[in-house]
C-alpha cells in the first residue's frame, strides 16, 4: 500500500478513473445492446446510477485517500456526479447529432473529457482536505 500511496495523486487517479471508466463504459454497452442505440441517453442515466458507488469508493479510498467524511464526501461526490451527467449528456448528443455518429465511439470519448473535468471537481470539492 506505502507503495501505491507515493504514486502521484494524479496518476492514481488516471489507473482508479481508468477502471470506474471500464466499468460504466459496459455498463453503458450492455444498456445500450438490451435497449437499443436510440436509447443511449437513458444508457448513460442507468451507467451514472449504476457506477456511482463503485466510484465514491475507489476514489475515496485508493485515490485521494481521505478518513472519516463519508456522508459529507458521499454527498459532494453526487453534487460532482450530477455535473459530470448532464456534461457527458451534452456531449454524448453533440458527438451521435452531429459529429461522430456511433453511440458506442461517441460514449467512449465523451467519458475521457468528462473524466478530465471530473478529476478537478474530485480533488478540489468532492475530495477537498484542509493542508495543515
Amino acid at each position: 500500500m506505502d507503495r501505491w500511496l507515493s504514486l502521484p495523486k494524479i496518476i492514481r487517479f488516471f489507473i482508479i478513473g481508468s477502471i470506474n471508466a471500464a466499468i460504466s463504459y459496459i455498463i453503458y454497452a450492455i444498456a445500450i445492446f438490451v435497449l437499443g442505440e436510440v436509447y443511449y441517453q437513458l444508457a448513460i442515466a442507468l451507467q451514472w446510477l449504476l457506477s456511482s458507488v463503485t466510484s465514491y469508493v475507489n476514489q475515496k479510498f485508493f485515490v485521494f485517500c481521505t478518513r472519516g467524511n463519508y456522508l459529507k464526501e458521499y454527498t459532494k461526490c453526487c453534487s460532482t456526479w450530477v455535473v459530470s451527467y448532464f456534461l457527458n449528456a451534452v456531449i454524448l448528443e453533440v458527438f451521435v447529432r452531429y459529429l461522430i455518429k456511433n453511440v458506442y465511439i461517441a460514449q467512449f470519448v465523451s467519458l475521457f473529457i468528462v473524466s478530465l473535468v471530473t478529476y478537478v471537481l474530485f480533488k478540489f470539492f468532492a475530495f477537498r482536505t484542509s493542508e495543515k
